[in-house]
């Protein structure tokens, strides 16, 4: 008896401290130095409204905005179902769902050059990725373009300026944060109805 009752007061005080105390510790800290990145990383409105999460991507369908990676979350860019399709390479319905998008976005993007890029036609393994390589983002440049009645040059500053590059100079790859750089849109050119 004596053995169990050390051994539920060690796991109480373990539980207490590892499962109370140090989250809340942790947090706290967190929510001291980064506050932008404890609380999610929201994006906010000019009026404060909520716009969304620069960590989570979400569907832009209008052709004056830039368009993310396809998503598998849920119905499409749900956070409460993050996962991917757990379809693989020979599967009928994957090669079925990239031809469909591949098709897509060459007919929604004419003038376009070169292939898609991959990216824009697979979902990434969490479903909600919210970037997209430098090149996805140039390969939409002409649509957004003449959507906004805009030089395509002025739409390329706009991706060269929301380019993210290597973290640390070393890990990753250069990415456009599909949320960032649609909102730098809008403030260029004004919300696209």
């Amino acid at each position: 008896m004596k053995n169990i009752m050390i051994a539920v007061r060690v796991a109480l005080v373990t539980l207490v401290l590892t499962g109370i105390l140090y989250p809340f510790a942790v947090t706290g800290v967190a929510k001291a130095l980064f506050p932008h990145k404890a609380n999610g990383s929201m994006i906010t409105g000019e009026k404060g409204e909520f716009i969304g999460s620069e960590l989570i991507g979400q569907s832009f369908a209008k052709p004056s905005y830039f368009q993310p990676r396809p998503s598998t979350a849920g119905n499409g860019y749900d956070a409460q179902s993050s996962g991917g399709s757990n379809l693989g390479p020979s599967s009928v319905k994957l090669k079925d769902r990239i031809k469909m998008e591949t098709e897509r976005l060459l007919r929604e993007n004419p003038d376009a050059e070169g292939s898609v890029p991959v990216e824009l036609v697979t979902a990434s393994a969490s479903g909600l990725d919210p970037h997209i390589s430098p090149e996805a983002a140039l390969w939409q440049i002409p649509r957004i373009a003449a959507s906004r009645k805009a030089a395509p040059e002025q739409i390329r500053k706009i991706v060269k300026n929301a380019t993210e590059g290597r973290d640390l100079k070393l890990f990753g790859e250069p990415r456009v944060n599909v949320l960032l750089v649609n909102i730098a849109l809008d403030r260029q050119f004004g919300k696209a109805l």
